[in-house]
């Protein structure tokens, strides 16, 4: 059972962010740090990634643990209200995020993906890969 009435579970969850997280601007920050230039939100690419890097053709999707599914994570839990309704709308989630990567790729886009949990890391990683091509 839900912990939340209707009206609050509503509530919370409008208040879910799907672009400008604290993840996201960790990254976006870390790159423009670095000198890096970049575009948010691309609608024109397929999954509309949070960060392109247009010149070195390089996405990166900024993914929520839950959201997105992160193997392994602890954050990767499934609520226990209303468990299948979770299950179907994480897989398609997992499914588009799968289709969005391929159709990247085949049109010659390296894809990064940064993890919620691993966001200082994958950032680090990221912008080391990054000032290699610079230069």
């Amino acid at each position: 059972m839900d912990c939340y009435d209707k009206a609050t579970r509503s509530r919370v969850m409008r208040r879910v962010r799907a672009t400008d997280t604290a993840p996201e601007l960790y990254v976006r920050k870390a790159l423009f740090k670095a000198g890096f230039r970049y575009r948010l939100h691309q609608a024109k690419l397929p999954g509309k990634p949070d960060i392109v890097l247009s010149k070195y053709r390089i996405v990166i999707f900024v993914n929520g643990c839950f959201w997105h599914r992160h193997i392994g994570c602890k954050h990767a839990t499934t609520p226990a209200f209303n468990k299948d309704y979770w299950e179907r709308k994480f897989r398609r989630n997992v499914e588009r995020d799968k289709e969005a990567v391929k159709q990247l790729e085949n049109a010659g886009w390296t894809v990064w993906t940064a993890w919620e949990c691993e966001i200082a890391e994958a950032t680090s990683k990221f912008v080391t890969s990054l000032r290699e091509m610079k230069h």
